[in-house]
């Protein structure tokens, strides 16, 4: 099977979610399969070659977009960029993705520096670490193709950044510790977030924010309330003030902070794999569009295409008709190594499916 000619959608993705929006007839649903740094595999680049080159990861993101033809680009490299221009040092594997080396603010066992985090300064997004070069990489993918498909800009969320300022374990000891000192990290880093969404908006792109360690795996919903929430409904407002939209995406366990998700003003909430999202529409579907939940390791890189197909199928069974809409998604985004048959098959079995609500009977949706 020729993966790459087998379809032909009848529209563009900005047509696509447009009519979506409205309403009106669409000729499938939208598809997000979350490529990430698999870019780099379609132009055969090494995911540290991204490291200081803006040009280089507009070119896979648009070379991975025209290969796929998915509904929205989000031109994503990792989550720790903006820690990285506040100070923290990140590690550049070869040829995988990046991963925290040390927090700008070391601290001592017995918390007697925490002073460090007053000298901390938000990030300049036109001067600071690689966010100059994503803000270009974000201007090229626009030029190219933004008159066909969405595009979005990865933004870590205040709670999350804060975690690479001094360490996920030590943010985590703080908020039991010293609370005071978690709110002057989320402060910091919600300032940082403010400037950066102004220039990945200025750049013509939607900011996408992501927040991994706001998941119930990591801290409680009672400590999300306290220390995520408040910085992240701050964000999302001034994105809404802007004229954008916000997708949201929290890793892992997420449903008993929904109800929170949807009240710090996310338009969509991104639901990961451990998640049950057909709980998720039953919950806040009326109030938000939802978009997910495909395992990106089990299914998606470890799968063969059948199961690709059934997991597809049966996730657009489960949510299509959430009142306020559904894009059919991975659940995180992809590992390096997925292979591109798989990124396909998702696409076409979407594509076969074809408009879910001119069928009468879920359980007759079939690709």
């Amino acid at each position: 099977m020729n993966f790459m000619t087998e379809w032909k959608d009848e529209m563009t993705a900005i047509e696509r979610m447009k009519a979506y929006a409205k309403g009106e007839d669409i000729d499938r649903l939208p598809c997000v399969p979350i490529v990430g740094n698999t870019a780099a595999r379609v132009i055969g680049v090494k995911v540290s070659d991204f490291r200081g080159n803006g040009e280089l990861i507009a070119k896979a993101h648009i070379a991975a977009y025209k290969l796929f033809h998915y509904d929205n680009i989000r031109v994503f490299t990792d989550l720790y960029t903006q820690a990285e221009a506040m100070g923290s040092e990140v590690i550049y594997p070869e040829d995988e993705t990046a991963y925290l080396g040390q927090p700008v603010i070391k601290l001592d066992p017995r918390l007697s520096n925490l002073d460090e985090i007053d000298k901390l300064r938000p990030a300049d997004p036109y001067k600071d670490g690689n966010l100059p070069e994503h803000l270009k990489a974000m201007r090229i993918v626009v030029d190219a193709v933004g008159k066909e498909v969405p595009v979005g800009g990865a933004v870590t969320g205040p709670f999350t950044n804060s975690s690479f300022l001094v360490g996920a374990e030590n943010l985590v000891r703080l908020t039991l510790k010293n609370p005071e000192a978690v709110h002057k990290l989320c402060q910091v880093s919600l300032e940082s977030n403010l400037r950066y969404v102004d220039a990945v908006i200025d750049a013509g792109v939607t900011p996408s924010l992501t927040d991994a360690m706001s998941s119930s795996t990591v801290i409680s919903p009672r400590l999300f309330r306290k220390f995520s929430l408040p910085y992240l409904k701050k964000l999302i407002d001034h994105i809404h003030n802007k004229g954008k939209k916000v997708t949201l995406h929290i890793c892992g366990k997420t449903d008993g902070i929904w109800e929170d998700m949807v009240k710090a003003g996310a338009d969509c909430l991104s639901i990961d794999n451990d998640a049950d999202i057909q709980k998720a529409k039953e919950l806040v579907g009326d109030r938000v569009m939802l978009m997910g939940n495909v395992r990106p390791s089990e299914t998606m890189l470890e799968g063969t295409v059948d199961d690709v197909r059934k997991a597809t199928v049966e996730v657009v069974r489960k949510v299509y008709d959430s009142p306020k809409g559904f894009i059919v998604a991975s659940g995180c985004s992809l590992p390096t190594e997925t292979p591109f048959e798989n990124i396909h098959e998702m696409l076409n079995t979407v594509r076969r499916i074809g408009n879910p609500f001119a069928i009468k009977d879920a359980t007759s949706i079939v690709a």
